[in-house]
C-alpha cells in the first residue's frame, strides 16, 4: 500500500525509480542487498506504516539499507541521501540507524493514515535533493545557477506542473505524452469517481526511446509487434538493423519512407508500453474501506480503483520530436490513435514546438499568460477521434452515425478507420448515435454523445476498429489494412520496382 504511494510521489516529482524494495516483495534480504548495491540510486525514498502504527517492517528494511550501505554515484566521500516518508513515531531511531551511512531527513509521512495521502511534502524534497546531491556536479550547473533568479525545475517537472494548470483550469481529463531519445514521460489527470477531484498522474519509463534507447523498445515490445504498424514486408533483420543504427547514430534523421515508417512503428510501441506502465500506477488510494456490493461478490473490483478513463478522457496531448515533426500532422495523430487507443470522442493535439517545459516554468510566475501562450502559440489542433467500443460480431456492419453541425451525416462500419474533414462557418454540434444498443460511443451502451465544434476546420478520425485493436493473420491482409488506412490519411505507399 504505502509503496504505491512512494512510487507516485517519486514519480510526480520527476525521478526515475530504480526499483521499489518491501518487506514483503518476495525476495529475499540478500537478493535485496545485492539489488541495492547493483543499483547505486542517487536518492533514496524511504516510507512505511501510518503515523501511530506499524514500526517493526519500517526498522526492518532500514537495517537492509545500512548492510547494502550503497554508494552514491557522484563523489566518493559523500554520504547518500535518503528521505524519510513513514511513521513519524521511529524517526528518530532510523535516523540513529541510518545516519553512519546516509544523510537522512524527514518529511510528512506519505500515508498518515490509510484513507489519506500525502505526497507533497516529500515530492518537495526529492526535487530538493536532486538539485543539491546530483544536479550539482553536472558541469556547468553552477553557473547556470548564476543566471537565473528563479529556481530550475527538470523538464518533466515542467510539463507535469503545465498539464496538471491547464487541465484543471479547463475542468479537463487530460492525457500527455512527452517522447525523447531515452526516456519516454506519461501525465495524466482524471477524475477520481469516489472522491470526485482530478488526480495528476506522471510516469517515466526510462528506458524506451526513440534513438538510446531503441534497443529496449524493440526488445521489449518484440520485432512482431513493430512490425505489424508497418504497410510493407520487412524481414527481422533489416528491421534490427534499422533500429540498431538508430541508437548508434541517435542524431540521425530517417532516409527513406521505410527507415520513416519503422520509425513510427517503434514511436507506436514505445507510446503503448509506456502508457500500459503509468495504468498500473495511475490509480486510486489501496487499503480504503469500502462498502462491497455485486461487482466485489463476482470479484470484478479491484482494491485499488483504476483512474484512467479512456470513456471520459477529453483530450491527448503528444510532444517529443517524433510527434511535433512527423511530415504530416495526420500521422503524429495516428500513431497517438493507434497507441493509447482512445474511446468514445477524443480531441488531439500536439506540442508544435516543445514549449510546454519553458511554459511550466513560466507558469510559477505568469500563470494565465503561460496558459494563453499554451494554447495559442504551443499546441497545435490534430482533431477529434471517435471511437466506438462494440462486440465483435458487428465487424463489417453500421455501428454508428456521426452528424456535423446538424448537416453532414457519416456512417461508420465495424473495422473501418476514415477520415473526414469538415469546415465550419461558425461553431456546430458534433453528434455521434449508436446504431445498435450495444455499441458505447462514450456515454454508454446505446446512448448519443454530443460535443462542441468552434468555427473553422477540423478532421474527424472515425475508428470503427474497436478497442482492443487486433490485426489480420496473413501478412498479405495485415499490410493491406495499413495500407488502406495511410490511404484515408492521403498517404500512399508504393513499393519500389
Amino acid at each position: 500500500i504505502t509503496a504505491q504511494s512512494a512510487e507516485r510521489a517519486a514519480l510526480g516529482a520527476g525521478a526515475i525509480v530504480l526499483d521499489t524494495i518491501c518487506t514483503d516483495d518476495g525476495r529475499r534480504e540478500h537478493e535485496k542487498i545485492e539489488r541495492i548495491r547493483h543499483l547505486r540510486p542517487d536518492i533514496l525514498l524511504m516510507a512505511g506504516g501510518t503515523d501511530g502504527g506499524a514500526k517493526k517492517n519500517v526498522i526492518a528494511l532500514a537495517e537492509v539499507f545500512l548492510a547494502a550501505n550503497p554508494k552514491p554515484r557522484f563523489g566518493s566521500t559523500l554520504k547518500l541521501p535518503i528521505i524519510y516518508a513513514g511513521n513519524s513515531e521511529i524517526f528518530e531511531e532510523i535516523e540513529r540507524l541510518l545516519s553512519p551511512i546516509a544523510v537522512v531527513e524527514r518529511v510528512d509521512n506519505l500515508r498518515p493514515t490509510i484513507e489519506s495521502e500525502a505526497l507533497q511534502s516529500a515530492r518537495e524534497r526529492i526535487h530538493e535533493f536532486f538539485l543539491r546531491h546530483v544536479m550539482s556536479h553536472a558541469p556547468g550547473y553552477g553557473k547556470l545557477m548564476g543566471w537565473t533568479p528563479v529556481p530550475i525545475v527538470p523538464t518533466p517537472s515542467a510539463v507535469g506542473d503545465m498539464v496538471r494548470g491547464f487541465a484543471q483550469s479547463r475542468e479537463m481529463e487530460v492525457l500527455a505524452v512527452d517522447i525523447g531519445g531515452a526516456t519516454t514521460d506519461v501525465f495524466s489527470v482524471f477524475k477520481d469517481r469516489e472522491s470526485g477531484e482530478f488526480r495528476f498522474n506522471r510516469t517515466v519509463s526510462a528506458n524506451l526511446g526513440m534513438s538510446y534507447s531503441a534497443a529496449n523498445v524493440l526488445l521489449s515490445a518484440g520485432v512482431e509487434s513493430i512490425i505489424r504498424w508497418l504497410p510493407f514486408r520487412m524481414d527481422e533483420g533489416e528491421l534490427k538493423n534499422i533500429i540498431m543504427n538508430k541508437m548508434l547514430r541517435p542524431t540521425s534523421i530517417p532516409q527513406t519512407l521505410r527507415d520513416l515508417f519503422v520509425e513510427h512503428a517503434l514511436c507506436r510501441e514505445a507510446l503503448r508500453l509506456s502508457f500500459e506502465h503509468h495504468k498500473k500506477l495511475a490509480v486510486g488510494l489501496s487499503g480504503l474501506k469500502r462498502s462491497r456490493g455485486i461487482a466485489d461478490i463476482f470479484g470484478d473490483r479491484q482494491e485499488s480503483s483504476k483512474l484512467v478513463d479512456m470513456k471520459s478522457l477529453d483530450l491527448i496531448i503528444g510532444s517529443g520530436g517524433v510527434l511535433s515533426h512527423a511530415p504530416e500532422r495526420k500521422g503524429s495523430a495516428l500513431m497517438m490513435i493507434d497507441a493509447f487507443e482512445p474511446e468514445g470522442v477524443t480531441f488531439l493535439s500536439v506540442d508544435s514546438i516543445f514549449m510546454m517545459p519553458h511554459l511550466g516554468v513560466f507558469s510559477h510566475v505568469h500563470a494565465e499568460d503561460a496558459h494563453e501562450i499554451l494554447i495559442k502559440d504551443c499546441l497545435i489542433d490534430l482533431g477529434c477521434c471517435v471511437a466506438p467500443v462494440y462486440s465483435g460480431r458487428l465487424v463489417g456492419r453500421e455501428i454508428a452515425s456521426v452528424t456535423v453541425a446538424g448537416g453532414k451525416r457519416y456512417i461508420l462500419q465495424g473495422g473501418e478507420f476514415k477520415v473526414v474533414e469538415v469546415d465550419l462557418d461558425s461553431g456546430g454540434e458534433l453528434l455521434i448515435e449508436p446504431v445498435h444498443r450495444s455499441v458505447d460511443v462514450g456515454g454508454g451502451k446505446g446512448k448519443s454523445v454530443s460535443v462542441h465544434l468552434q468555427a473553422g476546420k477540423h478532421i474527424l478520425y472515425l475508428d470503427g476498429r474497436n478497442r482492443p485493436l487486433l490485426f489480420e493473420e496473413s501478412d498479405e491482409d495485415r499490410i493491406e489494412e495499413q495500407r488502406k488506412i495511410l490511404n484515408s490519411l492521403g498517404i500512399t505507399w508504393k513499393e519500389r520496382s
